[in-house]
């Protein structure tokens, strides 16, 4: 076996989730919603199931989906896209991966500004490349433009980045996009954006996509998905964009990963971007007060909160909130003990990671969040 993927470990998403279901503990832990998603969409992916066709679609997507893609970011973010500008991958981490073996070669650097989403480590290190970290600082998480430009190196090709940012909740503000391009022009690197968090804003500060910023058309991929659109983590339908010749070649890459994505499902993300302006106007609201909810229990309980202006998550900081244990202890023993499964953000990192944060999920019902409070607070009088 290749001893790489010995080395790695099962996910900590799958491990606390199955903690959670093994102990009927609340799952705040995972990042999936279990409230919201649009009935008509599924109703458009049943009858394309039914009447359209369940054969090989094109693999780099089909053309309607391509098309409503392009559409949506033009209307949303004044991006000047067409078709040829996307690629339809089997979600988002496979448009992480196609675009990480499309564009880095065996012994390339590729930074991560950590914490970072777990799959992105593995995936470099499986394309041959070189992970090297950069670490943001709790609670503020501010790119450093001086320890950015210290992780550079001649063999550096690209930087993976992720905004609004999970694990830590919050969206980067114009001026460190600008630091980030300057560095990526200066440099000649590729940037490869996971912006799937993009309509998952809660804060009065918009979104801009870092490949609208001068001079990062031409080295930025952009990652999208629809499963953080429509609430719909499941159908594992995403999108990468890049300019034409960038998106072929990452196309390719994509064409031997994966080859294509169910039509039928292509078909009800079409429609749903389309006609779903109401839905997605409808998200902020729903989300700001879910996430009102889970802070306002939470600091009740005495817990010191941070994050949340984006994505559907917060974090938790132990030390802050008078628990002297590390985030792993105390999410075996919150899930164990108490009966609520958080996600350690040490698992976030490699390189001296943060040992004293852990992250929660608010993308739930009511119920689902009172009874995570009423877990925690029982936590923290076992605990703290």
């Amino acid at each position: 076996m290749n001893p790489l993927y010995e080395q790695m470990k099962t996910s900590v998403f799958e491990r606390m989730s199955n903690l959670a279901v093994e102990r009927g503990a609340v799952n705040l832990g995972q990042g999936f919603p279990d409230f919201g998603w649009p009935e008509e969409i599924l109703d458009a992916a049943a009858n394309a199931l039914r009447d359209g066709s369940n054969q090989y679609p094109p693999s780099r997507g089909l053309m309607a989906l391509r098309d409503a893609v392009a559409t949506h970011y033009n209307r949303y973010q004044g991006l000047s896209l067409s078709a040829d500008h996307v690629c339809v991958t089997s979600g988002a981490t496979e448009a992480l991966g196609a675009a990480i073996f499309a564009t880095v070669q065996a012994g390339d650097e590729v930074i991560l500004l950590t914490p970072a989403y777990d799959s992105y480590a593995p995936m470099v290190r499986s394309a041959g490349a070189i992970v090297r970290e950069v670490a943001l600082q709790p609670p503020g998480w501010r790119i450093d433009a001086a320890a950015l430009e210290g992780a550079i190196t001649p063999k550096t090709r690209a930087i993976i980045f992720n905004n609004p940012h999970n694990p830590a909740g919050r969206m980067f503000e114009r001026e460190e996009l600008e630091t980030l391009a300057r560095i990526a022009r200066e440099h000649d690197l590729i940037v490869i954006s996971d912006e799937v968090w993009e309509h998952v804003v809660l804060s009065d500060q918009p979104f801009v996509p870092l490949s609208s910023l001068p001079g990062m058309a031409e080295r930025t991929i952009k990652v999208g998905s629809a499963g953080k659109i429509f609430l719909l983590t499941g159908w594992k339908v995403g999108w990468m964009i890049g300019s034409p010749e960038l998106a072929a070649v990452v196309a390719r890459a994509h064409l031997f990963i994966n080859f294509s994505t169910p039509p039928n499902l292509q078909s009800a993300v079409a429609f749903g971007l389309e006609v779903g302006e109401p839905w997605i106007a409808a998200m902020r609201p729903r989300f700001t007060r879910a996430r009102d909810r889970l802070v306002g229990g939470l600091r009740d309980a005495g817990f010191d909160v941070i994050g949340g202006e984006a994505t559907y998550f917060v974090c938790v900081d132990l030390a802050a909130s008078g628990i002297a244990m590390d985030d792993e202890s105390f999410a075996l023993a919150a899930v164990e003990q108490a009966g609520v499964a958080v996600i350690p953000l040490s698992a976030f990192a490699a390189d001296d990671p943060p040992r004293h944060l852990v992250r929660l999920c608010f993308a739930k019902k009511d119920e689902t969040i009172d009874a995570g409070i009423a877990a925690m607070a029982r936590a923290k009088e076992l605990l703290g």
